[in-house]
């Protein structure tokens, strides 16, 4: 592991660097990212940065410096190289008061790379009983604030599932804790809509583009969270994840790929191999 901070690298990256003053680690006032590392390069480094500022701009967090953050990205990057890896990028709020108002600090920036193991294939999901609430103040953005995901993580592992599916108040799918859903009926692709609550996911964004941009239907559209038990193939796509296909969703089997989700992982391969920043 090697990380940044405020425009240093660290020599000790497991040394305290933060203080416990920082509005991240008091009250999860912070935005995020994580990014894959090809290769010892970042994969769609400038989409990710996009949202962050989006993300950090939801909150009211100062505008983020992309500069600033990409020298952060090079320092890490150059201190070993990573076949495969991962970058966590965090910006929050700094340090304040322990409360929920924010100081005059200015905020806190770091990016740390680490290795990344491949997930685990096929994966098996669960739903859980507590909707994402699609109508409050984070939604869609991508916060520290993550303890709800830590909870359903954990109901999933309980069940022996390696993620967890949430539906929104409206009782319609909506995402995974760190990934959003893709499914099939009767031969067409489809995800929820933006406004079912889910993250913007960045790999949700360029399977869209990348698929419908070959000419086969895709559909954004919200329905009733059961649709789960009766589509033809389920998938999630995700930062790390690339696009995994699902074997058991909650009791059900799947046969697994399927042919769409075949074809998906074919084309996700293929473009993430033409272009590391599209």
């Amino acid at each position: 592991m090697r990380a940044w901070l405020n425009g240093r690298l660290l020599e000790d990256p497991t040394a305290p660097a933060v203080t416990v003053a920082d509005h991240g680690f008091t009250v999860g006032d912070g935005v995020f990212e994580a990014v894959k590392v090809v290769e010892g390069r970042p994969f769609a480094l400038t989409r990710h940065l996009d949202r962050l500022t989006r993300s950090a701009k939801g909150l009211g967090l100062p505008e983020l410096d992309h500069d600033a953050v990409r020298r952060g990205v090079e320092s890490v990057l150059a201190a070993e190289h990573l076949p495969l890896g991962r970058l966590r990028i965090t910006y929050t709020g700094g340090v304040a008061p322990l409360g929920s108002g924010r100081g005059d600090s200015p905020p806190t920036l770091a990016v740390v790379a680490d290795h990344l193991s491949a997930w685990a294939e096929p994966a098996v999901v669960v739903t859980v009983p507590w909707p994402r609430n699609e109508r409050g103040a984070l939604a869609g953005l991508k916060t520290t604030s993550y303890a709800e995901n830590v909870v359903a993580l954990a109901y999933a592992h309980e069940r022996g599932a390696g993620e967890a599916i949430f539906a929104n108040l409206a009782g319609n799918l909506c995402e995974g804790t760190g990934s959003n859903v893709f499914y099939v009926v009767d031969g067409e692709l489809r995800t929820p809509t933006l406004a079912s609550g889910c993250l913007a996911g960045i790999s949700r964004a360029l399977l869209l583009e990348w698929y419908d941009g070959s000419g086969r239907p895709v559909r954004e559209v919200d329905e009733p969270i059961e649709v789960l038990t009766t589509a033809d193939e389920v998938f999630l796509v995700s930062t790390t994840r690339d696009v995994q296909p699902v074997v058991r969703c909650d009791d059900r089997e799947l046969v697994t790929p399927g042919p769409v989700t075949a074809a998906c992982r074919a084309t996700w391969s293929e473009r993430e191999a033409a272009d590391l920043d599209p």
